[in-house]
């Protein structure tokens, strides 16, 4: 494989199989350097897998792979030099306090005491932990114990993090806290490959993103691109009245000529077009017609419905193949 030297991974043909199961099937990634980069999918798509791989965790059963410039195979030792990974779950020693966590991982990188010290306390001031340091670890919140994973991740500040689903089972606040975290390394000049099966994850964080289903990659491409390949927008409506939403769909089905869906909201509306000359009809028909609305906006598809058209089901749903969700899993 040609080394490009703008590239933070490149993969050509990537296999891993387990037994008969084959987890990830012909993978091909170019990540630029910089930025972020989203892996989006179900649970069972590959995407743990993929990484693990990248990170020299798991050998690789067909094609090839670079991270930063160095093939994972055969220089293995110096891409784990060069980067950090923080699984879906938090790899921390619950009996000992933040702080202990982190100056045990510093120590271990060969910091002095004062420095092992020193590293711990700037990193639990930046990810808003100061507080609970001297708390065990088995007593912080969710959100706090993977505040604390990635900052273990980037004692050394890695050129390259993975990121594997980092806000799974977070609540929003949590998230967000996670999104910034996300936004501050790539600030300070690290890559980061975010895996993650939330939609609206990579709509916030990613520059590019692939989408896997299957061991495959389906799709790639800013989120822009991705949801300009579904072709049409949505019109969203919702009416003043409820009582008038039937009359409403009627009159946009005639203007626009496609299906009008009703919401669970019981006074909004959805449909699907590309033709914005007739969605500019139908406002004023609607007024005419007496009936107001409170919302009425053309948007992009999203990214839940551009996963949906790849694929077929929304990228919520678990893999079927329940047993290649178990080995990834167990990966």
């Amino acid at each position: 494989m040609p080394v490009d030297t703008e590239l933070a991974i490149h993969t050509e043909r990537l296999v891993k199989r387990f037994g008969s199961t084959v987890a990830v099937d012909g993978v091909d990634l170019a990540v630029p350097t910089g930025g972020v980069y989203g892996v989006l999918g179900p649970n069972g798509a590959g995407k743990t897998t993929t990484i693990r791989m990248l990170a020299t965790l798991l050998d690789i059963d067909g094609g090839s792979a670079r991270v930063l410039g160095h093939d994972v195979t055969r220089e293995a030792d110096t891409v784990r030099g060069k980067v950090s990974l923080t699984g879906q779950f938090a790899s921390l020693d619950e009996d000992l306090t933040g702080t202990e966590n982190l100056v045990l991982l510093a120590r271990l990188y060969g910091f002095s005491r004062p420095a092992a010290r020193s590293r711990a306390e700037q990193l639990l001031a930046a990810f808003d932990l100061s507080e609970a340091g001297s708390r065990q670890v088995k007593n912080f919140s969710g959100g706090m114990r993977r505040r604390l994973d990635i900052a273990a991740s980037i004692i050394v500040t890695p050129e390259l993090i993975f990121l594997d689903e980092p806000t799974t089972g977070l609540d929003p606040r949590s998230r967000n806290q996670v999104w910034e975290i996300v936004r501050a390394l790539v600030a300070g000049g690290t890559t980061v490959l975010l895996t993650t099966q939330y939609l609206d994850e990579a709509d916030q964080l990613a520059d590019r993103v692939a989408v896997i289903d299957h061991g495959r990659v389906i799709a790639e491409g800013t989120t822009g691109e991705l949801k300009a390949s579904v072709g049409s927008g949505a019109l969203h409506v919702r009416v003043a009245d409820p009582a008038k939403r039937p009359a409403a769909a009627e009159l946009l089905t005639d203007i626009l000529g496609v299906e009008v869906s009703e919401e669970s909201d019981p006074a909004a509306l959805t449909a699907r077009t590309d033709d914005p000359r007739r969605v500019a009809l139908a406002l004023p028909a609607l007024h005419e017609a007496g009936i107001d609305v409170t919302t009425f906006a053309l948007g992009q598809p999203s990214l839940d419905e551009v996963f949906l058209a790849l694929t077929g089901r929304p990228a919520d749903s678990d893999d079927t193949d329940g047993s290649q969700t178990s080995r990834e899993n167990a990966s």
